[in-house]
């Protein structure tokens, strides 16, 4: 089906189309009789990766976090002394790695 309409654009004319589809899933579910309970059986199971990667990006935000904390305090009591060569390099080297995308 193709909607001409000049006063549709970006989002809005995608979105009637997406209404669109949702009014014919329901028409097509509702004259099936088995479809409440194949509705009632629908469940959403997640790997056990999916937990390895959580765990690992909790330990990925907590270790973040104790290094800047670390930097924090040393920064606040007058230690901090960055590295402003490995600064300017890895500045350096991210503008040419973006770029070459």
């Amino acid at each position: 089906m193709r909607i001409n309409d000049r006063d549709l654009t970006g989002t809005a004319s995608a979105e009637s189309g997406r209404s669109q589809e949702t009014q014919r899933a329901n028409q097509e579910t509702s004259t099936t009789p088995s479809s409440s309970a194949a509705a009632s059986t629908d469940r959403v199971e997640l790997s056990s990766g999916l937990a390895s990667v959580a765990r690992a990006l909790a330990a990925h935000g907590s270790d973040r976090a104790s290094k800047v904390q670390n930097l924090a305090t040393q920064f606040q009591s007058g230690n901090y002394q960055p590295d402003s060569l490995a600064t300017s390099q890895g500045m350096v080297s991210q503008a040419l790695s973006s770029g070459a995308k």
